[in-house]
């Protein structure tokens, strides 16, 4: 099966672009959700967490303060990268665990991360959601409600415009309208098909 890694920076439209492919009945799997269930209570991703970091970063309930660890790793970079070390092998498990009973032509892995972290192996086309980074603050302010200073603090963290770019084998315009944004999905969904076909036949 053709594993396809959607990526994207915070705000350029990533969801949108993967609910578009879901339409066309293609399996999606997003690795921000899996990122929450590797640190549900009593998973060892969050114990992991808390001999790391101490138990304030948990809610009186025994639940991770996402909030509250996120805080922490914008301050600080080393704090950052020992949250990736632990999650992101825990993530990938999870991914290839869903990617084995799945039967289709292919399958979108959403990736927000993926030039920040690289890894994942199995991923074998990059199609990258872009936006001009004013776009995606402007969207994230609004969808967050949060100020200006915050998403460029989150925009800090993440890989620049073209070093994402770089890994792209194709692109997505993200300040697109819809109805174009759905008809580039449903170009790029017919050659995914072909691609996994040729996949197939080799």
């Amino acid at each position: 099966m053709l594993v396809v890694g959607l990526t994207g920076g915070i705000g350029s439209g990533k969801s949108t672009v993967a609910g578009l492919f879901a339409e066309r009945g293609v399996p999606i799997i997003d690795t921000d959700e899996l990122a929450r269930e590797v640190v549900a209570p009593g998973t060892p991703g969050l114990q992991q967490l808390v001999e790391r970091f101490g138990t304030a970063i948990l809610t009186p309930d025994g639940e991770l303060d996402r909030r509250r660890l996120r805080v922490r790793i914008f301050q600080d970079e080393a704090a950052r990268r020992d949250v990736e070390a632990i999650l992101h092998p825990l993530i990938e498990a999870r991914v290839r665990e869903r990617l084995a009973p799945l039967e289709a032509p292919y399958a979108l892995v959403v990736i927000p991360l993926l030039a920040e972290t690289g890894g994942y192996p199995f991923i074998e086309h990059v199609l990258v959601v872009d936006a001009a980074p004013e776009t995606q603050i402007q969207r994230v302010m609004a969808r967050d409600g949060v100020d200006r200073a915050a998403v460029e603090r989150i925009l800090a963290t993440q890989a620049d415009r073209q070093r994402r770019l770089a890994l792209a084998d194709d692109v997505i315009d993200g300040e697109r309208p819809l109805s174009e944004l759905r008809e580039r999905v449903a170009q790029l969904d017919r050659r995914y098909r072909e691609m996994a076909r040729e996949l197939e036949g080799r």
